[in-house]
């Protein structure tokens, strides 16, 4: 930041809507100071679905602004990061026809317990409905629904007693976390005032000057014209430290697991099987990085702290899939990775956990005497709308500052989803261009760019990753692109690398001899200690075998 400490924006939390707001701000020249407690990107928004929907579910509630707004995103989202974002077929076992049409309109007219289950007519009504709002920049097929001969015969494993399926498309997210990264490090292009700061705590509020203590560092001090409060559950928490208390939030927990299961991933064939639950509760199963991604539980929750996928938990989400798919076997060894999240929900009286609306806001806590900058508190939201939320805080913030908005980000790409090949015959032109800039074999600068983008350039100029120079085990993973992360992308600690940068933890391919080369890697390039070396690999041992309930071999 400039000498004298002073900055436009400080925004205290570094998920998707921080660091959107953040890429955004940047964008317009607002000079900003984003500031997360842990890693970026670390909370709620590393625990999602890993979905980029319109949220159907949401009909349900007449929460029709949300639906609109939602799938509009989906398709900006599926144009500004295709290296991340991509199309998902939409499966919907239906076991009735005409069940739900009662409740619904109970829910919709503002009951908060309606019993919840969806009939054929039901679920046809939503799909037109959900059709229309999506057809703004729209990408990908209208719906289309089957009676139970055709529906077995696409999918033979669902159970029987179907009486139809509805399918539809939405999207999936492969790197969320990468995504929160690379919306700071557009930001920090953008503005070269701006600033980022993870493992920072605030330490201090006082006089209109914000302490901060990073984890290894000294401490520094800024004064804001104005602050965003981004931390998402933690949201109440913060604004207790910057002396503007509230209670905003109401969280509900969210568990998902991941189940090496071959037969399951085959019979899907790249669709998404979105189901009711014995409950009535939506639960989900899709192929995610060759694993089935099974979610998600929604269980009223105020810690995120403590969040871990519970015992309990993986018991309902089994149970719910060998009801959907009877002639599969689910087993708890069958789980490779495990994970948890609180929702940052409003406030609310549903006696349903999935019935608290989904929706965002942005509440204003205006100066005080001792405190002279207004505190903006995102609470809500979700990861499909990031970029909207973003742009209507942002604009308050502009205004607030007395500025006008130089660029929109409706169609700014992000990180390495700028100029990526849209279709087969421009990736193979990428590639070949590609390869006489770095020397790079195709095959290898074909996976850089499945994971990084057209950043994939960069990373493979960094160093070789040819044959011999692999993780022992994860051979996907070259030795020079760990050292190019560990070096360029903010890693103060292993988990850092294994966890967000990569996909090396959650895809189930983590071992721990590559643990310890990764350790190695990173702690040549960061300057750890030996002692620094063990402490890393035995915490990131701890969280991956106790939080996620990965099996190191």
């Amino acid at each position: 930041m400039a000498g004298t400490g002073e900055v436009d924006v400080v925004i205290l939390g570094a998920g998707i809507n921080g660091a959107g707001l953040f890429r955004d701000l940047c964008a317009q020249g607002v000079s900003c100071l984003i500031v997360e407690k842990a890693d970026f990107g670390s909370g709620t928004s590393a625990a999602p679905s890993r979905l980029i929907h319109g949220g159907l579910k949401y009909l349900e509630t007449g929460e029709f602004g949300l639906v609109a707004q939602s799938t509009l995103e989906r398709n900006l989202l599926l144009q500004n990061a295709p290296h991340y974002v991509s199309p998902l077929p939409t499966v919907i076992p239906i076991l009735s026809w005409s069940k739900g049409m009662l409740a619904a309109l109970r829910t919709l007219f503002g009951s908060t317990s309606a019993p919840r289950s969806r009939g054929a007519i039901l679920i046809k009504i939503g799909l037109m409905i959900y059709d229309f709002y999506g057809s703004r920049n729209q990408v990908m097929p209208r719906h289309r629904m089957v009676g139970r001969r055709q529906a077995l015969v696409e999918m033979p494993a669902l159970n029987p007693a179907i009486v139809a399926t509805g399918t539809y498309y939405d999207a999936k997210i492969s790197h969320p976390e990468r995504l929160v990264l690379e919306l700071i490090l557009d930001g920090l292009q953008a503005h070269a005032a701006s600033a980022g700061a993870n493992y920072t705590t605030l330490a201090a509020s006082a006089n209109g000057v914000l302490t901060f203590q990073p984890e290894n560092g000294a401490a520094f001090s800024v004064r804001p014209k104005l602050v965003v409060n981004a931390a998402g559950p933690w949201i109440d928490d913060v604004n207790a430290l910057l002396g503007a208390p509230s209670k905003m939030i109401g969280g509900t927990k969210g568990s998902h697991i991941l189940l090496r299961h071959d037969e399951l991933v085959k019979s899907l064939a790249g669709r998404m099987l979105y189901f009711e639950a014995d409950d009535g509760r939506i639960c989900l199963v899709y192929d995610y990085l060759g694993l089935a991604l099974v979610g998600s539980t929604d269980i009223k929750a105020d810690n995120p702290d403590a969040v871990r996928c519970e015992p309990e938990e993986v018991d309902y989400l089994l149970d719910s899939v060998r009801t959907l798919l009877p002639g599969m076997a689910f087993e708890r060894d069958q789980i490779v990775y495990a994970y948890s999240g609180i929702r940052p929900l409003p406030t609310s009286e549903a006696s349903t956990p999935g019935l608290i609306s989904r929706d965002h806001s942005a509440p204003v806590a205006e100066p005080d005497g001792n405190r002279p900058f207004a505190v903006i508190s995102l609470v809500g939201g979700k990861w499909t709308t990031f970029r909207g939320f973003a742009e209507e805080v942002a604009d308050t913030v502009l205004k607030r500052l007395q500025r006008s908005r130089k660029v929109t980000t409706r169609a700014m790409p992000i990180g390495g989803g700028r100029n990526f090949p849209a279709n087969a015959a421009a990736r193979a032109d990428w590639l070949a261009k590609a390869q006489q800039a770095t020397g790079a074999g195709e095959r290898r600068l074909d996976q850089l760019l499945s994971r990084y983008g057209t950043r994939a350039v960069e990373i493979a100029r960094h160093g070789s990753d040819d044959e011999g120079r692999r993780l022992p085990d994860s051979d996907g993973y070259g030795k020079a692109e760990i050292d190019y992360i560990a070096r360029n992308e903010f890693v103060e600690h292993l988990a850092d690398v294994v966890m967000r940068r990569s996909t090396l933890a959650i895809g189930g391919s983590l071992t721990s001899r590559d643990l310890q080369e990764i350790a190695a890697i990173a702690g040549r390039a960061l300057g750890w200690s030996t002692e620094r070396l063990t402490r890393e690999v035995e915490a990131a041992v701890v969280e991956l075998e106790g939080r996620n309930l990965m099996r190191l071999d």
